[in-house]
């Protein structure tokens, strides 16, 4: 399982991670930014479905997004 941020002072909604995710866990917020842009935001919903591939990260040209993968928890 992976966990996503996006920085969303950073996102300037260029939309190219909603175009590139295999698991369309993207969407573009209803807010603004400080910078008055409709920020980039997790689906928390799809989230689950991320196959850490790391497109958006790759492909983000504000380097708003990061990827992290999530520790199981060993009992």
């Amino acid at each position: 399982m992976f966990i996503v941020k996006v920085n969303k002072e950073k996102c300037k909604s260029c939309r190219l991670c909603i175009d590139v995710c295999p698991s369309k866990m993207f969407r573009v917020s209803e807010n603004f930014n400080k910078m008055g842009y409709h920020y980039i935001e997790i689906d928390r919903n799809a989230e689950k479905e991320c196959s850490g591939c790391r497109r958006c990260v790759i492909l983000c040209p504000d380097v708003a997004i990061e990827i992290y993968k999530k520790e199981e928890i060993k009992s």
